[in-house]
């Protein structure tokens, strides 16, 4: 060894035509979870992904699930280089937004769902945020399933855990997954709904109630939530059944029944957004309704007092006029009397008005 290459070794350079020593391996802050399956039983430990990933090839029904948080570039390039991901799908792992889809490139199924969570709030006001919202991408392939979660709503640690007590549908592969996550997002959707029919009774009632509390910025509120949470809901309907027909890159037989099951479920979250949806726009109008009413009622109250107050500028205008054959001007009692027909009119008027409905 030359000299150069001593003082290369000492200052920690890489010495030419040698290997420089492996970097050491640890999970990034982006991995929640990583384990590999076999006939459905988690190995033990947390292997790296690489590590789990090469250990699911060499074995026999055997797989790894990848567990990532809303990772960085760099997370999703080496996990792309590692699982055989195309650019595309990298690049839309990192961003969040999207719509639920499914869609497959070559031996990778790439299943889109929205993450939807109820926000706790004392009362509603014109800027409470009352659903959270996200997504989670799940890539499935022969030996992998990859779930990459955008957002606070929707963590997958539950479902992790519930699955691992199934052994029979953990066995099924990767597709186990899918199923796990979906059925998790659409238990979501109708815990949500529960919640947002509480706060769609409260308005209503606020709304017809005696005192009309219930202000119109409040009601708007929750109609631009209850919107949100639909466009989380519904767009899945026709991903999730697309599943659902026999073909090979489709979930296994063993499965079918169950992802029938979250189908039925979200049939049925489905329906109660869309109800919550059209209450909310006939809350929303007979809140308007009542507006107008109030302000037409208004305007009469205004129209009834500025008719009773005319009578009495009238009445005190003639006899303001001064002319000198005026039939009261000799009169002892004519200024009394005056008064009194203007107290009379006033009171005529009033009766009148306030028989009407007007007062």
């Amino acid at each position: 060894m030359g000299l150069s290459a001593v003082f290369d070794r000492l200052l920690g350079r890489a010495v030419p035509g040698q290997r420089g020593p492996e970097p050491r391996r640890s999970n990034p802050d982006a991995v929640v979870d990583c384990a590999v399956y076999v006939d459905g039983r988690r190995e033990p430990g947390r292997p790296h992904y690489a590590d789990a990933y090469a250990r699911s090839r060499r074995g026999r029904d055997a797989f790894v699930w990848l567990g990532l948080h809303e990772p960085g570039p760099a997370v999703l390039a080496a996990v792309g280089r590692t699982f055989g991901l195309d650019d595309l799908t990298v690049e839309q792992a990192l961003a969040d937004g999207h719509r639920p889809t499914v869609r497959r490139d070559g031996d990778v199924t790439l299943l889109v769902l929205r993450t939807a969570g109820y926000v706790l709030h004392a009362e509603l006001t014109d800027t409470s945020e009352v659903i959270d919202t996200g997504d989670v991408m799940v890539l499935l392939g022969d030996r992998f399933a990859i779930t990459v979660r955008h957002g606070a709503a929707g963590a997958l640690t539950s479902v992790r855990a519930d699955v691992e007590q199934r052994q029979a549908m953990l066995a099924q592969g990767p597709w186990a997954v899918a199923y796990a996550v979906c059925s998790r997002m659409v238990d979501l959707y109708l815990e949500v709904a529960g919640h947002v029919e509480r706060d769609l009774e409260r308005i209503e009632e606020a709304v017809f109630a005696r005192d009309r509390s219930a202000d119109i910025q409040h009601i708007y509120q929750l109609k631009r939530e209850v919107v949100e949470f639909k466009r989380a809901v519904q767009p899945l309907q026709v991903p999730l059944r697309s599943l659902l027909d026999q073909r090979p890159d489709n979930p296994p037989r063993e499965l079918y029944r169950w992802f029938v099951d979250v189908d039925a479920r979200l049939t049925r979250a489905v329906d109660r957004v869309a109800a919550y949806d059209d209450l909310l726009n006939s809350i929303l109008q007979s809140r308007l309704a009542q507006l107008a009413v109030d302000q037409n009622n208004d305007m009469r109250k205004i129209a009834a007092w500025a008719a009773i107050a005319a009578t009495q500028t009238g009445i005190a205008g003639v006899y303001g006029m001064n002319f000198a054959n005026m039939p009261e001007l000799g009169w002892r009692y004519g200024y009394p009397a005056a008064l009194g027909l203007m107290a009379l009119t006033a009171l005529t008027l009033y009766r009148l008005f306030r028989r009407s409905g007007w007062l």
